[in-house]
């Protein structure tokens, strides 16, 4: 069972966010913050985008591409497990089917 949540305060680019959180979640809210906020602070140092809300934007974009991208390579590293397990499977059923006409 869930526990109820309670305000964790985190810092991003100097400024304090009150979240609600499950204490059970609290390490993963921090460590995300933490990672938002460095996204964000190279964005910001890089000077190309100025404006926090622009920041931001960048930061999620950039944030979004790298999820899309691990994603799809996930996609890829499932359709080829997959592919292997059938040829194996097949393999199996072929040597068995064999060790059986053998036996007869």
């Amino acid at each position: 069972m869930a526990s109820e949540p309670s305000p964790v305060t985190v810092n991003i680019l100097g400024k304090d966010y009150r979240v609600a959180c499950p204490p059970e979640e609290r390490e993963g809210l921090l460590q995300s913050a933490a990672f938002l906020d460095e996204k964000m602070r190279e964005i910001r140092d890089r000077g190309r985008t100025t404006g926090s809300d622009n920041v931001a934007i960048m930061a999620a974009l950039n944030i979004t591409h790298e999820l899309m991208q691990k994603q799809g390579q996930t996609e890829q590293l499932d359709s080829g497990l997959s592919t292997r397990v059938k040829n194996l499977q097949s393999k199996i059923e072929a040597a068995l089917s064999s060790a059986r006409q053998i036996e007869i």
